[in-house]
């Protein structure tokens, strides 16, 4: 026997052997929203094996031996929940300026840490950061994917594509300071808004994040209509998706809206003034509307009673606000797609399913709300064969409320079991 196979022999005497046991839990549930969007199921097994839903079968089926049984005959089980738009690495707050001189890449990246757990159990197994300057986002990703820490699986854009002036970067510092946090996203000029996709990429980016228009908390003067040229937006999308990345687009004036989906984006984000011919541009291009409803209450809500935002962002706050909810509605009721998104960061970590009462609050049936936050955001994302529904094959992404979140959405607030990938983060 050689000294690496005594070694191995010799642990696994003591019962320390580092050999993967698979074990197979069956979850017993009472009813089952597989698919949303269609017809619940009653007294189902679901069968979980490494990591991975192997079977779902009618009636409450024994544990195997070796196994173990997940009572959840009185709850209500789901797909894990998707957010396509997260912030993870910060939060609106009164500390948040001082933060961003003070704390180390390290420290921010434990903080995401803090972050994505809440998130995890809230119900998100999957969430979409949308941009961020820091490297952290991309040590975080690393962590959760290896298991060094618990989080929703993590998709990031890394810097986000924005022009000289324009949304996403630092301001209101010395000028000296706010050098110091110059961003690697932004461009002027095809060429440069070629160069900066590519950047992103090669940094790790799964998803390209662009400011298609002027944005809310931005400390400048600077409207929330359109910003990058005609030519720079088509240079972005068309380096994006030869690189074989989808593209997500900040806008919030109905100009820089249609811009972005004349120039081919995968999804809006916002919206806010979304017009007839935006919901025309939507559907004859089959892109997503990322609606953040909370993002735009609570950034009201904070220039109303906070004492932290400058003139600028408060003005921005109060205008546009309050329109996102409207938005959505003439949306859904335009036909177009939609996949859940909250701008958390904005909105406290861990609160991302209040969105879902907005939803219903701008015309969403429940149901139509949930399947925004699995089977079309896991569309959105590109990852309908890995997430987005109970079926054989996928990840054992699932959660359970006690109550029916198809009669009141607000159960989804009260979280009561969360697996993701077949790990137990909340519950028996």
């Amino acid at each position: 026997m050689s000294k690496r196979n005594a070694f191995f022999a010799a642990l696994c005497a003591l019962a320390l052997c580092p050999v993967a046991r698979a074990e197979t839990t069956v979850i017993h549930a009472g009813t089952l929203i597989a698919v949303p969007g269609q017809e619940p199921l009653k007294a189902r097994s679901i069968i979980v094996k490494d990591g991975r839903i192997t079977e779902v079968r009618l009636g409450f089926a024994p544990a195997p031996a070796g196994g173990r049984i997940v009572d959840l005959r009185t709850q209500f089980v789901l797909p894990g929940l998707i957010d396509c738009h997260v912030h993870i690495l910060s939060e609106l707050g009164p500390k948040r300026k001082l933060e961003a001189t003070e704390d180390s890449e390290p420290f921010t990246a434990l903080r995401g840490a803090q972050y994505a757990l809440k998130t995890l159990r809230a119900g998100f197994t999957t969430v979409r950061d949308v941009g961020e300057r820091s490297d952290a986002i991309f040590a975080l990703k690393r962590a959760i994917k290896e298991g060094f820490v618990a989080g929703p699986r993590l998709l990031v854009a890394g810097s986000t594509i924005t022009p000289t002036g324009g949304h996403a970067q630092t301001y209101g510092y010395r000028p000296e300071i706010n050098a110091l946090f110059a961003s690697t996203g932004v461009c002027d000029g095809v060429d440069a808004c070629k160069r900066a996709v590519r950047l992103q990429i090669s940094r790790g980016a799964d998803v390209i994040k662009l400011v298609s228009t002027g944005g809310v908390l931005s400390d400048i003067q600077a409207g929330v209509d359109q910003q990058f040229d005609d030519d720079e937006l088509a240079a972005i999308v068309k380096t994006a998706h030869k690189l074989g990345r989808k593209v997500a687009a900040h806008a919030h004036g109905a100009g820089g809206v249609n811009a972005a989906l004349r120039a081919g984006v995968d999804s809006i984000e916002h919206g806010s003034y979304l017009d007839g011919a935006s919901i025309s541009l939507f559907r004859q291009r089959g892109a997503y509307l990322v609606p953040t409803v909370i993002a735009g209450v609570t950034a009201a809500n904070f220039a109303r009673t906070g004492t932290f935002m400058s003139e600028a962002q408060k003005a921005k706050a109060l205008q546009v606000g309050p329109l996102i909810q409207d938005a959505l509605r003439r949306a859904y009721a335009g036909g177009v797609k939609i996949a859940f998104g909250t701008d958390s960061g904005v909105s406290a970590h861990g609160d991302n399913a209040k969105e879902f009462s907005l939803m219903v609050g701008a015309g969403m049936p429940p149901g139509e709300a949930i399947k925004a936050a699995t089977v079309n955001a896991a569309d959105l994302l590109g990852l309908s064969g890995e997430i987005g529904t109970i079926e054989a094959g996928k990840s054992a992404d699932i959660i359970a409320v006690a109550q029916d979140p198809l009669r009141d959405v607000k159960a989804l607030e009260r979280m009561r079991f969360v697996m993701r990938a077949g790990q137990i983060h909340l519950g028996p």
